[in-house]
């Protein structure tokens, strides 16, 4: 079920600095990771996408970007307790059958005392990532997507997409749902109506940059009745000036604001049950920066998870 991932190794020729190519650990099973704080699970795909394709690259180049970060967290220290499980095998077949396969590989991971840490791949993968936790049975599930678009589309003839995956859950029994960092011009009528009629929030790519702390108030209240929590990190919610995504577009947060963000939702909720980062797709990118910033999205998650 999961093609492990080859050895992490640090970049530098200091042999006093401390990376998280010398810190995360390979393991083979879920059951192994066990003895970690957060499991790094890659999910290489994007036969999803609606534009433009590259994301299946993703975990890989953000694994070597990560593996040359420093891990000191000037306040929470430096990160440690990180795994590795590689990527998800998957099967040659449509999107529905990729998000089948993914969804019982995240359910095993799920089951793990790791917090999990998905790599994406694209966004229709976000259905087969919190899906185990709504099929659980275990008290309300909320989500807070972090994303330039709402990804609530009605699954149509063609089947799932990478922007069906929050109507998919809806339908599947997700209680709550918050959208940070959405554009204008980017999204129907019908969709945001959809998500309103839902109880969802949607805080705009404005709303952030004026309020960052107050951004993150208005996704809470939305998931405040919720027992456990997802969060999802689209890196197209980043300026267009970070081109390695599915869909860039203007407007859109800096990755200081998006390390502020997903760092304060780990380190505030105790309820927090997954993360992932997706559409990353580093042979649209230019000069890495694209990719640097996802790698350093996760770095601040885990140190804000610790």
């Amino acid at each position: 079920m999961f093609q492990n991932a080859t050895d992490w190794t640090p970049t530098s020729t200091d042999p006093r600095d401390e990376q998280f190519g010398g810190v995360v650990e390979p393991v083979p099973t879920p059951s192994d990771a066990d003895d970690y704080d957060a499991v790094l699970v890659g999910e290489p795909y994007d036969g999803a996408v609606i534009g433009r394709r590259g994301a299946r690259d993703g975990p890989s180049a953000i694994r070597e970007s990560l593996a040359g970060v420093k891990t000191h967290h000037f306040d929470a220290g430096a990160v440690s307790g990180v795994a590795d499980l590689g990527d998800v095998v998957l099967p040659d077949g449509d999107v529905a059958d990729t998000q089948a396969a993914v969804r019982e590989a995240a359910a095993e991971v799920h089951e793990t005392a790791a917090l999990p840490v998905f790599v994406g791949g694209d966004n229709s993968l976000s259905y087969a990532n919190v899906a185990p936790l709504v099929a659980a049975d275990n008290g309300a599930v909320g989500v807070v997507s972090v994303d330039a678009h709402l990804d609530c589309r009605a699954v149509g003839d063609r089947g799932p997409t990478s922007g069906t995956p929050y109507r998919q859950l809806f339908d599947a029994g997700l209680d709550a749902l918050a959208v940070v960092g959405a554009r204008h011009f980017e999204t129907t009528t019908a969709y945001a109506e959809f998500l309103r009629e839902q109880g969802g929030r949607i805080v705009t790519s404005d709303a952030v940059a004026a309020d960052r702390d107050g951004s993150l108030d208005v996704a809470r209240e939305a998931l405040d009745g919720v027992d456990h929590v997802y969060v999802s990190v689209d890196i197209d919610v980043l300026d267009a000036a970070y081109p390695g995504a599915s869909a860039p577009t203007p407007g859109g947060i800096q990755p200081r604001e998006l390390f502020a963000l997903v760092e304060a939702l780990a380190a505030s909720d105790d309820r927090i049950r997954g993360f992932e980062l997706v559409e990353t797709a580093p042979t649209l990118d230019t000069g890495g920066r694209t990719v640097d910033a996802a790698a350093r999205t996760i770095a601040h998650f885990l140190a804000g998870a610790q």
